[in-house]
């Protein structure tokens, strides 16, 4: 669309004079199927297409003015600094201008920031790291604790809601068999959500029960995630449509993972769930992540199935696109495929480097680091920052967490995850309960005992900062003088991890 065919509004917003503060010249214009965004240099002005899609209506001015205020109210819960006001457009003569009584347009007002902010774009400069994933992992769970529900949110947790989306996905991509899509994918693929829903009513029962369908972000990926002034922010949530929008937060979490292990980085998508379910303590909404992991990378594949179907597309588009799409068909039917789950269990005293070997084990096995550390603060109600008192670590509340520890595993190894249970596991009684639960549920196990001389423990415990385990070097005599020898019967099962050599050599 050249500038003398765009709208006359669009057109007078191209001229610096529009605005009442300074622009940067020219003033750069983007558009997409549902909008125009005009960058001015310290601002951005949004304005929403008179279109009507069937999931989005922003057909008369009404519904656009109604759209930018939800715009507004939902991208101030996770990107406030970005979000900045709703003005009207109005028109004196032939001539458009910001503010005034008479609307005949609405635009939200954003504060600019550069594209060198998104995470896509540090993800491609390679400037993206764990440590800031697992910062991303806990800003994401902050958000989803603050997010709203209610009665009516809720009910877009169950089954014949959640499952309408997946149907429409599956109708709208039959045609794209043979191209993109193969048949077995799309047979399979249906199959297993087809299977998921019928089989497990119960589990999305509990997703209600607990709370977890909440108004989410509903489009998070790394697209719509930046890195601005130190700080991670949250925007461009789905404003216009409630059921993409009041869902599971395990579908956030899963476009999340999705996106960054379509980017081969599996370990960045690990390094973000750990942190983000260790936050929460939802480990249990895991059970639903392979189902959203699926969802996830169907619709990427179908969005770019579209463009197949456009006329205007070049030819060497298209040729990429197919290739796209074909990649998220076959990601989306992989999250289908069993797998099968094994539990390891850490094995040490405090300050032996159980912690930091299990999580280097996680970001390599794609595993969950169940620690004992913050089982014992979820059951306790204590934030994990904070530091325990005696009551957090009493006999009773030990037997708590241990038996926690291992009813999570077994729950989650027998849905196909790798579990690592990161606890002292000292006791002769706590490793055979955890090898017979596994043997009865025909679960490989493992116990990796990490050991270190005492001096290096002392100094570790003496140094430790910045983590949710509290234990300190005074403990470590009487955990030596109470920690029971591995017996024969449980010899098979156990590694020596000194974690004092490279992890290359424990690995041989």
């Amino acid at each position: 669309m050249t500038e003398a065919t765009l709208p006359a509004l669009i057109q007078q917003m191209l001229q610096p004079g529009f605005y009442p503060h300074p622009v940067t010249e020219p003033i750069q214009l983007i558009q997409t199927h549902i909008s125009y965004v005009l960058l001015t240099g310290d601002y951005a002005y949004k304005l929403k297409k008179p279109v009507n899609f069937g999931f989005l209506d922003f057909s008369t001015l009404d519904k656009r003015q109604h759209f930018c205020q939800e715009e507004l109210r939902l991208n101030q819960r996770g990107a406030g600094e970005l979000y900045l006001e709703v003005l009207p457009i109005t028109l004196v003569g032939e001539q458009y201008q910001l503010g005034g009584i008479e609307a005949v347009e609405y635009v939200l007002k954003m504060r600019q920031f550069p594209q060198e902010s998104l995470l896509s774009t540090l993800f491609e400069e390679g400037k993206l790291n764990e440590t800031r994933l697992e910062e991303l992992g806990r800003v994401v769970a902050q958000y989803h604790a603050e997010a709203q529900t209610n009665d009516y949110i809720r009910t877009f947790g169950e089954v014949p809601n959640v499952r309408a989306a997946f149907d429409e996905n599956y109708q709208q991509t039959e045609k794209y068999i043979g191209g993109p899509q193969t048949q077995a994918q799309f047979t399979e693929t249906k199959q297993y959500t087809d299977n998921f829903f019928a089989e497990r009513p119960e589990l999305f029962a509990s997703r209600i029960h607990n709370d977890y369908i909440r108004e989410c972000h509903g489009d998070l990926h790394l697209r719509n995630i930046a890195l601005w002034q130190d700080k991670i922010l949250l925007f461009d949530c789905i404003e216009f449509n409630e059921p993409f929008r009041f869902v599971d937060v395990m579908y956030d979490v899963a476009f999340t993972v999705m996106d960054l292990e379509a980017r081969q980085r599996k370990d960045l998508g690990n390094a973000f769930l750990n942190a983000y379910i260790e936050q929460t303590g939802d480990w249990e909404g895991l059970q639903v992540l392979p189902l959203y992991l699926s969802r996830q990378a169907y619709v990427r594949a179908k969005v770019t199935s579209f463009l197949l179907d456009d006329p205007s597309v070049p030819a060497t588009v298209k040729s990429e696109a197919t290739k796209t799409a074909a990649d998220y068909y076959k990601q989306a039917w992989e999250y289908t495929k069993p797998n099968l789950g094994q539990l390891i269990l850490m094995s040490g005293l405090s300050g032996s480097g159980k912690s930091t070997t299990a999580r280097s084990l996680a970001r390599q096995q794609g595993a969950i680091h169940l620690r004992s550390d913050a089982v014992r603060k979820h059951l306790g109600g204590i934030p994990l920052w904070e530091r325990g008192g005696d009551d957090l670590y009493t006999p009773e509340m030990t037997e708590k967490t241990y038996t926690r520890l291992l009813e999570l595993g077994i729950i989650l190894a027998q849905q196909g995850f790798s579990v690592i249970l990161d606890a002292k596991y000292d006791r002769q009684q706590l490793r055979q309960e955890a090898i017979a639960q596994a043997t009865k549920h025909q679960l490989p196990i493992q116990i990796i005992q990490c050991t270190a001389p005492l001096e290096v423990l002392k100094e570790r415990l003496n140094n430790r900062t910045g983590d949710i385990a509290d234990a300190t070097a005074d403990l470590l005599a009487s955990q030596i003088k109470q920690a029971e020898p591995f017996t024969e019967e449980e010899q098979p099962y156990v590694k020596i991890w000194d974690t004092t050599q490279p992890q290359q050599a424990q690995l041989k």
